[in-house]
Order: C-alpha cells, then structure tokens, then sequence
C-alpha cells in the first residue's frame, strides 16, 4: 500500500513539473507563471523529486508476512 502511495505522489509530482516547467518557458500561457524562468527551474526540480518518489515506489518490496 505504501508503495502505492510514493508512485502516486511522483506521478502527480512528475506531471506537477511538466506544466510547471512548460508555464515557465511560456508553452503554456494563460497563468501568473507563464514566462518566468524561476517556474521553469522549480519545476524541473519538483519533476526530478517526483521521479525519485516513484523510482523509490517501484523498488520497495513489499514486507515479508
């Protein structure tokens, strides 16, 4: 369950990112963060720590019952 639980957080964290970064660069228009290169950096830190929380899920074991 707590393996789960890292995937789904990386997963949302991943995506958080993208959008993030893709607002920071002006892909993606329509927000206060859109074209300011600060969002472009905060979000491919956050897209690199979501990998890591899913990475982490996906190589948990589960515990020995």
């Amino acid at each position: 369950m707590l393996r789960l639980f890292w995937i789904a957080l990386g997963a949302v964290m991943v995506a958080a990112g993208v959008v993030w970064t893709l607002q920071g660069f002006n892909v993606i228009g329509g927000s206060f963060m859109s074209g300011h290169a600060v969002y472009a950096v905060l979000g491919i830190v956050v897209g690199v720590i979501g990998l890591a929380l899913v990475g982490l899920g996906l190589r948990r074991r589960a515990p020995a019952v």
